[in-house]
């Protein structure tokens, strides 16, 4: 999911294009030289504890991470899956991130909707 919904400017790659580098059979083809921010990227449910495995990133369309430069959780969707997020268990994960204080965004290409504390959503911009 990381090498398809993500930028990555090392490699002038667009969000929603799936990375020259990438097997479709899974994995990278230049692991061992993959660029710094490859090596550094980590998704959330990589790190965190609670996010179980029926939130894995191609199991639900769905990329959980923090942005490094505004510290907002995000739910970055597959562009064929733009509204991934609002599944009822990614849903939820999202609300307890918002009631945990966090600033929750969801994103699906250029849109974007924000995920309160109490379950209520709407568009950000």
């Amino acid at each position: 999911m990381c090498c398809q919904v993500l930028d990555i400017e090392e490699f002038d790659k667009k969000a929603g294009v799936l990375c020259s580098n990438c097997k479709l059979t899974g994995g990278c083809k230049i692991y061992k030289k993959r660029p710094q921010v490859c090596r550094d990227f980590e998704c959330e449910w990589l790190t965190e504890r609670d996010v179980g495995p029926m939130l894995k990133p191609d199991r639900q369309g769905t990329l959980l991470m923090i942005d490094a430069d505004t510290d907002e959780y995000l739910a970055v969707c597959d562009p064929k899956k733009p509204n991934a997020w609002r599944n009822p268990l990614m849903f939820k994960h999202l609300v307890a991130k918002a009631k945990e204080g966090h600033t929750v965004l969801a994103k699906a290409g250029l849109m974007a909707w924000r995920i309160y504390p109490n379950g209520e959503t709407a568009p950000w911009a």
